[in-house]
């Protein structure tokens, strides 16, 4: 077996981002799988042209024919799965898309690696594993009382987002305790940093400052998370993938609990720091309250304390640290948002938030 990776959604935000980090700390290449929906783009790897580590196949997880000859040809001694759709407000207007690809998808790929894992020599099955990328939406909210999540947290998803994402970590369990497939699930925290889609907070909120556009917050803005920089998440990844026990599952967070409106108001202060209006009126001016979403989970927190106990791994970047890092990747890359925002998002945008003012 060759020390090749099979990545999963690596033209995505968490994807490209580990694809990217991958390469620089390893020669071991890099089949990058991704079909190129709206959140997939190949602009996140152009740093990557011309390094022959890097072998980009266009090409979704459910299809169960393109995975088997992948695996066949590529003979790769590891699958990251970071294949899946993740926006819980598109989960709610458009559900379908996240049954098919994460429960759906997950089904073929583990099906799939199955088979390949099956065929492999005893040393090659022992030295594979199958890294399945979740998050900690599948555990439902906590009140503000409540102990962070650890791992052993039951499962009480509230979106069809995170019950689709909470049905293929099930799928992932199964797949180890009937057939014996070596494993691995992480659950993350909310993560941030260079590359992340503008539907998400911390992306949408320095996108609409700079364009002097509302910045929209559901509710009372008191919706707790746990903030991870991507990076951090992604060495998490890697050490979950060299040295994490077959079968089990660990939770990757920051250890960052933050308010949605203290976000705002981070990212407020900064771009005033480093990107005045030119009305000398500070972004704060922008920050728009809209109707808050259905079923919006109150607090997320995650207990990384099971993977810097068995692995040692603890997150580089404070909050602090990583959102300066994350606003100033922005800013530096105005046409990387301009690119993104092509007519489907601005109407997706339209369509979401239009309808809670």
């Amino acid at each position: 077996m060759n020390k090749s990776i099979l990545v999963t959604g690596g033209a995505g935000f968490i994807g490209a981002n580990f694809v990217i980090d991958w390469l620089a700390e390893s020669d071991a290449p890099v089949i990058n799988l991704d079909c190129l929906t709206y959140a997939g783009n190949m602009e996140n790897l152009a740093s990557l042209q011309g390094d022959e580590r890097h072998i980009f196949v266009k090409g979704s997880i459910g299809d169960s024919s393109l995975l088997s000859e992948l695996l066949e040809k590529y003979q790769p001694c590891a699958i990251v799965n970071f294949a899946a759709e993740s926006h819980v407000d598109r989960s709610i207007h458009a559900p379908e898309d996240f049954i098919q690809t994460n429960i759906v998808g997950s089904f073929r790929l583990l099906e799939a690696a199955r088979g390949y894992w099956n065929d492999l020599s005893a040393d090659d099955k022992t030295a594979f594993r199958f890294l399945h990328v979740s998050t900690d939406e599948v555990y439902g909210s906590l009140k503000k009382e409540d102990p962070a999540f650890s791992e052993s947290n039951r499962y009480e998803p509230n979106s069809p987002y995170s019950a689709s994402k909470a049905a293929s970590d099930h799928l992932v369990r199964a797949y180890h305790h009937t057939y014996g497939l070596p494993v691995l699930t992480t659950n993350c925290s909310n993560n941030y940093g260079p590359y992340q889609f503008p539907e998400k907070l911390i992306p949408l909120l320095i996108a609409n400052a700079l364009a002097d556009k509302a910045l929209p917050v559901y509710g009372d803005g008191q919706q707790i998370r746990d903030w991870l920089y991507v990076g951090d998440h992604c060495s998490g990844i890697r050490c979950v993938l060299a040295a994490g026990r077959v079968g089990e599952t660990y939770n990757i967070g920051g250890w960052n609990e933050m308010a949605n409106l203290d976000i705002v108001d981070t990212v407020c202060a900064l771009l005033d720091e480093s990107r005045p209006r030119t009305d000398g009126k500070s972004y704060r001016e922008q920050i728009t309250f809209v109707t808050d979403r259905p079923g919006h989970d109150r607090r997320y927190a995650i207990d990384a304390s099971k993977i810097e106990r068995e692995l040692g791994w603890k997150p580089a970047e404070t909050f602090a640290t990583g959102i300066r890092k994350t606003i100033q990747w922005y800013l530096d890359n105005t046409e990387w948002i301009a690119h993104v925002q092509s007519g489907t998002y601005r109407d997706w945008v339209e369509k979401n938030y239009a309808e809670r003012n």
